[in-house]
């Protein structure tokens, strides 16, 4: 079967991909001084690294944070939530994201997922906390979480940008 042997070359290059080499080009490429969400980027995939996370969580609106987070070439796969922002022209409503979901699919190693539009892109910790449950099961669903996994999360809460580091339980 062709597809098989595809998948076979691909997984031989993977294995002898250098990604700490290839990550310290990029950082060196990128230079001095990083953008805000730049160094963020870089930051998570260092963090992932280091604590052997399966899997690099990205909250976005526009795709770009995840697009930077994939540009570093992690070893895990990297899953997209894009929050939709819900318009209105006072006749009707309308919410944008399924293109920029739609976007990072042709970006090596993002699996976008488009979170429910009734929440807002200014999230509550609570609403986080929801949209952060359905993405862990979106990414048990389709096989790059388990449990007891460790879990790097990137996300912008108001002003702040957070990376937090999650090990899951059963």
């Amino acid at each position: 079967n062709g597809n098989f042997i595809l998948s076979n070359y691909c997984r031989q290059a993977e294995k002898v991909f250098n990604q700490d080499l290839y990550f310290k080009r990029a950082v060196k490429y990128v230079g001095e001084p990083m953008t805000h969400l730049e160094s963020i980027a870089s930051s998570a995939v260092r963090a992932a690294i280091k604590v052997k996370a399966s899997v690099i969580i990205c909250f976005t609106t526009s795709g770009r944070a995840a697009r930077l987070i994939a540009k570093y070439r992690p070893t895990m796969p990297v899953l997209s939530v894009v929050i939709p922002r819900v318009r209105t022209n006072q006749l009707r409503w309308t919410f944008s994201g399924a293109f920029e979901a739609r976007q990072s699919l042709i970006v090596r190693g993002l699996f976008p997922m488009l979170a429910d539009p009734r929440h807002p892109a200014e999230t509550t910790g609570a609403t986080n906390e929801s949209i952060l449950k359905i993405a862990l099961d979106h990414g048990k669903a389709i096989g790059v979480i388990k449990s007891h996994d460790r879990v790097v999360i990137c996300q912008k809460i108001g002003d702040t940008s957070v990376i937090k580091i999650m090990e899951l339980e059963d």
